[in-house]
């Protein structure tokens, strides 16, 4: 049986902060929340999607740190350009835009990045060969 990805787990310092960003500029739904140990951990995932991937939210980290060399990011694929460009514009606003929105050649496609509440890197694009939306082209 090959391996089936499923979710991707971040251990971060302010839960609730995490979860509103990721609903408000991902989309994502809340799917569970659990209470273990007296920590409250959250999933998160797309509409539709709930039972294919999750995005766990754990609390209690230690706050991320990335170096500016250092491109570790999470993506989000979008329907096109101009989500790119709501979400860059937003995110200026609130000053968390890290890549203002640029273009690439394929496979790369249109984005730009954000910091989430916790100091991670959120890469949101258009035209990537990923997700829904993909685009299918060869190079």
């Amino acid at each position: 049986m090959m391996a089936c990805f499923t979710h991707i787990a971040l251990h971060v310092q302010d839960v609730d902060k995490c979860v509103e960003f990721y609903q408000q500029y991902a989309g994502l739904i809340l799917v569970r929340e659990r209470h273990v140990h007296g920590k409250h951990i959250i999933w998160l995932a797309e509409l539709g999607k709930e039972s294919c991937f999750i995005f766990v939210i754990l609390p209690g980290g230690p706050g991320h740190q990335q170096a500016d060399n250092d491109f570790s990011h999470l993506g989000f694929a979008l329907s096109d350009k101009k989500r790119v460009d709501d979400i860059a514009k937003k995110a200026a606003q609130t000053g968390i835009l890290l890549w203002p929105p640029k273009q690439e050649p394929f496979p790369v496609g249109y984005y730009c990045g954000v910091l989430d509440p916790d100091g991670n890197r959120v890469e949101f694009s258009y035209g990537q060969p990923l997700g829904d939306n993909a685009l299918e082209r060869e190079e």
